[in-house]
């Protein structure tokens, strides 16, 4: 660094750095990445010359004992840098609270006891009354005549609302004139002032006032809205003259040009949202003045805003949906009987409409008989097909068969006769016989009612949807619910819970054989999804009295035997319906539910204790086994009963070369295997090769008389993909390579070579996955092993030494906890000192922004006063100059 002062130090560090003089002129262009370069190497000189010429801004901590190669913080500070960085950081937070430390916001309540919890609210009250009056009656001390009430024109002010109509009244309409209103020239001026006079309290009349003060009153009141409708008739026109003087300004904002348009400096005529076939004629800027009253004229034809709806509550929403059905119902009534729609209420709908013209053609003309409420369109619908499939036929009514397929048994296994009549009877879901209701058919569609009774049994449902399509039985629940809403009556909740059960009777009524409907069974799942999530306790009442007496027909069926071909020990379709419905209402993934508990017992119950003896149980199982995949989908728990069905049903359907059960690997049980009722459950080894497997039908595998080979191969390629779906879910458990090693084994000595190409590739892909899960849960299991912890070490009396710190800095104590005490103080000591110097700074930095704002008012004292003694120097230079001009008069005067 060159000696000298601080400017030739900083003129002979920019030479040399070459951030000054003449730049290199070369013949190729720089690029901009070396430009960028450039400044980043010339900001960095800069930032070095800057540290070099100033070295204050670093101060350097010599260390009393150097390491090499050891880091200490703090060495280095910068004190510049970090006391600007103290001074914003005040400025941000100590300066704020300063600046509003005077400033008081919030309400704060100074009621009479309102923060007294001992007082109750009538007392509160009372007390309050008492102050006010206090308070009022204090305004009394400056009154001469305490007894007398305040009047004002003989009446009493206390009794009076409104004091700008006391006797002086004028009109709005009045001119500038001056003129009186007649009613008080009447009353006041030559009326004697006769009007009655009321009385105080104490019956004693008021004191009059003489004449010229009354007519001093008035003139000064007369003088004052006259003063007060000539400033609100100014003020006005001000207004209007700024409006007239912006119109031009606000009419361009509104009918801004087209962006669209041919160019920049042209705007359409016309105002916009007009449609035409034509193009808008376009004026090039500046336009021509406008006329203005053209403009009003114009926003005389524009459409006017219309105010929107408001959100409807619930209640008004049911309510204007029961009106508008039974506004329906009327019409449809009235239609059937020929009668004309000219009700009152149609009346008042068409009156709003247009009329027909002379020369009308009909184009917009909307016809009155129009409805656009919830049946709209159910008609029309209804005419298009004039004839609809009815899905309903005609249905056998046994009386020793009940609605869910099951016979009524008859005789028991128990030695008791009182047993032998309970274990024989068959309770039914249902009470409904589907004999009772019969459906043609083909018929043309009907026109749908609007208004139904809401049914409290099923028989009364089926009266009500007896002529009605499975298509038009959603809309007439919808229907039913809306008439019936909870907010319309205090009775409809009760019909609602009714309702609900009804649906769950319908439910199995439909899904029963032997034609069921499922798709009605999903149309009305939304309605008993709503009907449950309002009712809960009572639709979890219903689900597990039904599942009650599945539990009693399953025990009744196991007590006359698993293996009897006439004993219903596996669910039928309604059942099966049933517990879908339940699983897809109720959440499955609790650990304890009251309804999901019971389901999973029954299901698990079924699949364990049931005995496989026809193809019709092995598809009943298999759709309890989907059903228990839905429900442990979240919870993933382990479900025996399921894997051991489906390896139970791979071997009673494909072929194998297992020939009894000891042969078979694992322990899981077995009972029906190679059994005579299972013998005819196998796959055919002629022709199996042929048969393309499909997706399996329940239903007519269900009410099939004989199996045949195409449902054996779509019950085996079901059965192979619930294997590997199970696999995939339970692929976590500790038990898994128990669970699922001999399953594997099994499938590898299946005879896969006479299956078709597709059960081939599933299950070869299926023995692939099962053997790289058990692969997997092999490698990740790892035998057990002692807790491992930190070795205790051997007490020694070694002294312990730290590399960190010296020892001999620091206070050492045999004792700890006074070492520990020792070491609290000296942080509380540092702590202490560290807030005494940041008060200091805060005091400091708050004592120079009270002298900013000292000087601020010095200054502009200052500068006043400077104004001030300039103004009175100025006016003293004058007086001087003139009273020198008047004294040279004079001379000049006296010399003449």
């Amino acid at each position: 660094m060159a000696k000298g002062s601080q400017l030739s130090q900083l003129k002979s560090a920019l030479s040399q750095a070459g951030v000054t003089g003449k730049p290199q002129q070369g013949k190729k262009r720089k690029r901009s990445g070396s430009v960028d370069k450039d400044k980043e190497k010339r900001a960095a000189k800069l930032e070095e010359i800057q540290k070099k010429l100033n070295p204050f801004d670093t101060k350097v901590t010599k260390l009393k004992h150097d390491v090499g190669g050891r880091k200490v913080k703090g060495v280095v500070g910068r004190p510049a840098q970090s006391k600007q960085a103290g001074i914003e950081q005040r400025k941000k937070t100590l300066l704020k609270e300063f600046q509003e430390k005077d400033r008081a916001g919030g309400i704060v309540d100074r009621r009479f006891g309102e923060n007294d919890p001992t007082m109750s609210l009538e007392e509160r009250m009372l007390e309050r009354f008492t102050k006010e009056r206090q308070r009022a009656s204090k305004g009394t001390a400056f009154n001469l005549e305490d007894e007398d009430e305040l009047t004002h024109y003989g009446q009493s002010l206390s009794k009076l609302d409104d004091f700008d109509n006391v006797g002086l009244g004028l009109d709005d309409d009045e001119e500038d004139g001056g003129q009186i209103d007649d009613e008080v020239v009447k009353h006041t001026h030559f009326g004697g002032f006769d009007d009655e006079e009321e009385e105080d309290e104490n019956k004693e009349p008021a004191r009059k006032k003489s004449k010229a003060e009354v007519m001093a009153e008035v003139m000064a009141k007369s003088k004052e809205h006259k003063l007060r409708r000539q400033m609100e008739r100014e003020q006005e026109d001000n207004v209007r003259h700024e409006l007239d003087q912006d119109f031009d300004a606000l009419r361009d904002l509104i009918y801004a040009p087209d962006p669209s348009s041919t160019g920049s400096n042209s705007i359409p005529l016309g105002r916009p949202g007009t449609e035409g076939t034509s193009k808008p004629a376009v004026l090039t800027l500046p336009p021509a003045k406008e006329d203005y009253d053209q403009h009003v004229r114009e926003l005389a034809f524009d459409k006017r805003a219309k105010p929107k709806d408001r959100t409807k509550t619930e209640e008004e929403l049911a309510l204007e949906e029961k009106e508008s059905l039974e506004k329906a119902e009327r019409r449809r009534r009235k239609r059937m009987l020929g009668l004309e729609e000219s009700d009152s209420e149609d009346e008042n709908k068409s009156r709003g409409k247009r009329k027909r013209g002379g020369d009308d053609l009909d184009d917009d003309f909307v016809d009155g008989d129009e409805w656009d409420g919830l049946g709209a369109g159910l008609t029309e619908a209804g005419e298009a097909d004039e004839e609809v499939e009815d899905s309903g036929s005609e249905e056998e009514a046994d009386s020793g068969e009940d609605d869910n397929g099951e016979e009524s048994d008859e005789e028991g296994v128990s030695d008791d006769s009182e047993n032998e009549a309970e274990e024989g009877e068959h309770e039914d879901l249902i009470q409904a016989k589907k004999s009772t209701h019969r459906q043609p058919l083909k018929r043309k569609t009907k026109e749908l009612p609007f208004t139904f009774p809401c049914p409290s049994t099923h028989e009364e449902f089926l009266e009500i949807v007896d002529d009605v399509n499975d298509s038009d039985v959603p809309t007439v629940v919808k229907r039913i619910r809306a008439l019936h809403h909870t907010s319309l009556g205090p009775d409809n909740k009760f019909k609602l819970q009714a309702l609900m059960t009804v649906l769950i009777d319908h439910t199995l009524y439909i899904a029963s054989p032997p034609e069921p409907r499922f798709t009605l069974v999903s149309s009305l799942l939304p309605h008993i999804n709503a009907l449950t999530q309002a009712y809960p306790v009572q639709a979890a009442e219903c689900f597990v009295e039904k599942l009650s007496i599945m539990h009693k027909n399953l025990k009744h069926g196991l007590s006359r035997g698993a293996l009897n071909p006439e004993a219903k020990t596996w669910p039928g379709l309604s059942e099966l319906a049933l517990l879908r419905l339940i699983g897809s209402t109720w959440s499955t993934s609790d650990l304890n539910h009251a309804v999901i508990s019971p389901a999973r017992v029954l299901m698990g119950g079924y699949l364990g204790l049931g005995r496989v003896r026809s193809l019709g149980d092995i598809s009943s199982g298999l759709f309890l086994c989907t059903l228990f995949l839905q429900f442990e989908e979240l919870s993933k728990r382990l479900v025996p009963e399921a894997v051991n069905f489906l390896i139970n049903t791979v071997l009673h359907l494909a072929p194998h070369q297992y020939k009894n059960v000891a042969s078979l690997p694992g322990s899981f049980p077995s009972p029906d295997f190679r059994s005579d009722l299972c013998r005819t459950l196998s796959l055919s080894v002629k022709t199996p090769s042929k048969i393309i497997p499909q997706k399996a039908n329940l239903t007519a595998i269900l009410s099939a008389e004989r199996p045949t080979e195409q449902a054996k191969a779509d019950l085996l390629s079901l059965t192979l993909s619930l294997l590997g779906k199970f696999s995939d879910m339970y692929k976590g458990l500790d038990g898994f390579i128990e669970l699922y090693e001999p399953i594997s084994e099994i499938l590898k000595h299946i005879d896969a070579a006479n299956l078709a190409k597709t059960l081939q590739t599933q299950l070869a892909g299926l023995q692939d996955t099962l053997g790289r899960l058990v692969k997997f849960s092999r490698q990740a299991r790892q035998p057990l092993r002692l807790q491992a912890h930190k070795p205790i070490p051997i007490p020694t009396y070694i002294p312990k030494f730290e590399s960190t710190t010296s020892s001999y800095l620091r206070r050492q104590d045999p004792d700890h906890e006074r070492n520990e005490s020792a070491k609290l103080r000296n942080q509380y000591k540092q702590e202490r000192k560290g807030a005494i110097r940041e008060l200091r700074k805060d005091a400091k930095f708050l004592a120079g922004v009270e002298q900013q704002k000292q000087k601020e008012k010095d200054r502009s004292y200052h500068d006043r006063m400077k104004r001030v003694f300039g103004s009175i120097e100025g006016e003293r230079a004058e007086e001087k100059a003139m009273e020198r001009e008047k004294t040279k008069e004079k001379r000049r005067a006296g010399r003449k």
